[in-house]
C-alpha cells in the first residue's frame, strides 16, 4: 500500500529505565480531548496516577488546570512535555501532531503510544492489541501504534477463532457511534435532537438517521475507515492472506461501536466450542442468550473495557462460516484503554516500572 512520508527517527533503546520503586513520568498529549480525557480516567481507575502525570494540549489550553485523582495539574505545551522527557507519552492529538512530535519524543528516549492513524501502516512500527500481539514490541521500539477503534474490537472477537480455525474471509458492517468523530459530532447530534441550530460536522443530519460514510472516500469507492479494517486486521493477526471487505455506517449512538461480522474459516467449527473460545479469551464477554433477548448493545458496552460478543450462529448459506455481533465502547477499549493496556504490557515485560 502507499505509505506517507516517514519523519526521521533517531535510533534509541530502553536505556535509563528507572530502577527500584520510583515512579515514571507519563505524558498525555491531547489531554483535553475526548480520548485524552478518558486516558486520564483509565489511568486513575488503574491506580497509575501515582506516577508523575504530565498533561499537554494545544496552545489555547496551556496554563489551564485539570483535576486528576484529586490533584490539579497545569496543562503545558507539547514542546515543554518533550523537554520533560517522560518515559511514556500517550498521544491523542491527531495524525498531524503525531507525525510532527512523536519522533521528537522518541529522540528523547520516550516511548510513544499513538492513537492516531499516523503510524499504523509503517511495517516497522508495531500495531498492537496487547491480548493478541503484544509480543511484537521490541525494546528498540519507541513509537507504538494503537489500532483504529473498529479494528480493535473486531480482532479481539476474531483472534481466538483465527488461532483455532484459520480465518479465510471476513465481511463486516459497522454501526459506529458519533463519539468516534469527536465532541463536535456529539454536539451536532444533541442539538439536532433538541431542534437547535448547530455546526454540521457530518454532511447529513445524524439524529433519526444513519449514513454509510466514515472517514473520506478513496478512489476504489471505499472509505478510509473501511480500508483501516482491511489493512490493520491483516497486520495485527499477521495474516496478509485474509480476504476482508467492510462497510462503515455512522449511527446516532453515543455508547459504542457495533459490528455485524461474517467470518469464513479454513477449518470446520462447532458453535459450543466457538462460545468457549470467546469466553476464555481475556477481554471478551459473551452475551448470547436468545431466549432472554440477551445480546450486546451500545448501552451494554458504554464505559466498559470489555468487548461484548453475541448473536453467535452458523451461516447456513455457506460451509465453515460464522455470524456474530460485536460491540465495544470505542473511546475505551477502542482507544484509551487499549493504549493504557499497551503501557501496562510493557511494564509487565520489564521495559519499565510503574508505581501503582
Amino acid at each position: 500500500m502507499n505509505q506517507p512520508k516517514k519523519p526521521r527517527i533517531s535510533p534509541s533503546n530502553f536505556e535509563g529505565v528507572p530502577e527500584g520503586r520510583g515512579s515514571l513520568k507519563i505524558a498525555i498529549i491531547g489531554a483535553t480531548g475526548l480520548v485524552g480525557s478518558i486516558m486520564l480516567k483509565v489511568l486513575e481507575e488503574r491506580n497509575l496516577t501515582n506516577n508523575e502525570i504530565i498533561v499537554a494540549a494545544s496552545e489555547k489550553s496551556v496554563g489551564k488546570k485539570l483535576a486528576i485523582a484529586g490533584k490539579e495539574h497545569h496543562i503545558i505545551s507539547v514542546e515543554d512535555a518533550i523537554a520533560a522527557a517522560p518515559y511514556f507519552a500517550l498521544f491523542s492529538a491527531g495524525s498531524a501532531a503525531s507525525l510532527k512530535y512523536a519522533p521528537l519524543f522518541a529522540q528523547k528516549g520516550t516511548v510513544v503510544i499513538d492513537n492516531s492513524s499516523a503510524w499504523r501502516n509503517f511495517d516497522e512500527i508495531p500495531l498492537v492489541v496487547p491480548q493478541i500481539n503484544g509480543e511484537v514490541i521490541k525494546p528498540s521500539d519507541k513509537i507504538i501504534a494503537n489500532p483504529n477503534c473498529s479494528t480493535i474490537q473486531m480482532v479481539m472477537a476474531l483472534a481466538p477463532l483465527h488461532q483455532k480455525y484459520g480465518l479465510k474471509r471476513v465481511v463486516v458492517s459497522t454501526y459506529q457511534s458519533v463519539t468516534g468523530t469527536g465532541v463536535n459530532a456529539v454536539n451536532q447530534l444533541m442539538k439536532e435532537r433538541a431542534g437547535e441550530p448547530c455546526e454540521k460536522v457530518y454532511p447529513h443530519q445524524i439524529d433519526l438517521n444513519l449514513f454509510p460514510h466514515g472517514g473520506t472516500f478513496e478512489p476504489n469507492g471505499y472509505t478510509t475507515e473501511e480500508m483501516k479494517l482491511v489493512h490493520e486486521t491483516r497486520k495485527i493477526l499477521r495474516a496478509p492472506q485474509i480476504q476482508i471487505t467492510a462497510t462503515v455506517v455512522r449511527v446516532p449512538v453515543m455508547g459504542g461501536h457495533s459490528e455485524a461480522i461474517n467470518a469464513e474459516f479454513e477449518q470446520e467449527f462447532e458453535i459450543d466450542e466457538v462460545v468457549r473460545l470467546l469466553n476464555d479469551f481475556k477481554g471478551i464477554k459473551v452475551l448470547n442468550n436468545a431466549a432472554l433477548n440477551e445480546y450486546p448493545m451500545p448501552l451494554t458496552a458504554h464505559e466498559k473495557d470489555e468487548v461484548f460478543v453475541g448473536r453467535i450462529r452458523r451461516d447456513e448459506s455457506q460451509a465453515k462460516t460464522l455470524n456474530l455481533w460485536c460491540v465495544a465502547d470505542n473511546l475505551r477499549k477502542g482507544a484509551a484503554t487499549n493504549a493504557v493496556e499497551i503501557l501496562e504490557f510493557l511494564a509487565r515485560r520489564g521495559f519499565a516500572y510503574l508505581s501503582c
